[in-house]
């Protein structure tokens, strides 16, 4: 396994390349890092199942470098998700759609449905691009990191979660920390109108503006006899620490909140973003020096409010392994 932190023009082609040969290229987004692998290439998806330790009926986001290549994978789009692609691609927003032949059930967990994005990341979209013209269809990219740990937001968290399951062969490209933070909103585009199935940047309110109609939000997961998608299990999203979202923190333990939050003496304070938007993009790092740090339990103050608020609890409530209602 090799890390690349000059992503020039040749290095993305060699990545493409080692996409094409089966390997596993890890990659940035504006949401997260992900683990990337040949969309149509069963052996390099299974060994992405692998890697990550995911359960295989668990379906992949497929990613694709604009809307133009949605009906190579999506049999139909109904025209508020054409409205979606036109508004939020390329952006941190995945579309569930009646998938084609091409979306085979290794990649959608034996649903008809696929979930398909594009993401807004120089690095990503470069990647895509070149991955298609060397034939590649499309890649297949959860987060980079085992399955339900800590999504990763920079390279080195990707090396420290999965150095230890990637081969010599693989790649992980570094794009610098993620914008987002959280990872991307999906939104179920099977029914008459679109619902929210996960929370992220792309929030209720923008969507509603842009169709000019109102939608729907439900929590799932996938226990339900409803669609499958990525980061729908109540638990998720989780450090080794406990995670406890309300209470009063002791010397010792840790301390996520806004920065008008005070500290108490002998807390570790771990982040104190001044912004919801600052809180999305460093909560994962926050967890992960929890770790590092070897604190056994980490206090959050949840944001209030909604936008990426939302989004920001729904990792809350499933990283402390409690049920959200908060979509």
């Amino acid at each position: 396994m090799s890390i690349i932190s000059n992503c020039t023009a040749a290095a993305l082609t060699d990545a493409a390349t080692i996409l094409v040969r089966g390997n596993l290229v890890a990659f940035p987004t504006e949401t997260v890092y992900g683990l990337g692998a040949d969309a149509a290439n069963k052996d390099a998806v299974a060994r992405l199942y692998q890697v990550k330790g995911r359960p295989a009926d668990h379906p992949l986001i497929v990613h694709i470098s604009s809307a133009a290549q949605l009906d190579k994978w999506a049999s139909e789009i109904p025209a508020y998700a054409i409205k979606l692609a036109s508004a939020f691609w390329p952006g941190p927003m995945t579309l569930i759609l009646p998938k084609t032949d091409l979306a085979k059930d290794f990649i959608t967990g034996g649903q008809n449905n696929v979930g398909l994005r594009v993401p807004e990341h120089t690095v990503a979209l470069a990647l895509l691009t070149e991955f298609e013209k060397q034939g590649g269809l499309g890649i297949a990219a959860p987060s980079a990191n085992r399955f339900g740990k800590v999504s990763p937001t920079t390279a080195a968290a990707v090396s420290d979660g999965l150095s230890d399951y990637l081969s010599k062969d693989d790649l992980i490209l570094d794009g610098g920390p993620c914008a987002v933070g959280v990872e991307s909103t999906i939104i179920d585009c099977t029914k008459d109108i679109p619902v929210i199935i996960r929370p992220g940047a792309v929030t209720v309110e923008i969507i509603e503006d842009v169709l000019g109609i109102s939608i729907g939000t439900q929590s799932l997961t996938t226990t339900s006899n409803q669609i499958k998608a990525s980061g729908l299990l109540e638990s998720h999203y989780a450090p080794n620490a406990k995670v406890l979202l309300s209470g009063v923190p002791t010397a010792g333990d840790g301390l996520i909140a806004l920065s008008s939050v005070t500290t108490p003496p002998g807390v570790v304070r771990l982040a104190q973003p001044a912004t919801n938007e600052e809180y999305a993009q460093i909560l994962y790092e926050a967890f992960r020096l929890a770790d590092r740090k070897g604190i056994q339990r980490v206090f959050v103050i949840p944001p209030e409010g909604s936008g990426i608020a939302i989004a920001i609890n729904d990792r809350l409530a499933k990283s402390a392994n409690t049920k959200s209602d908060s979509i």
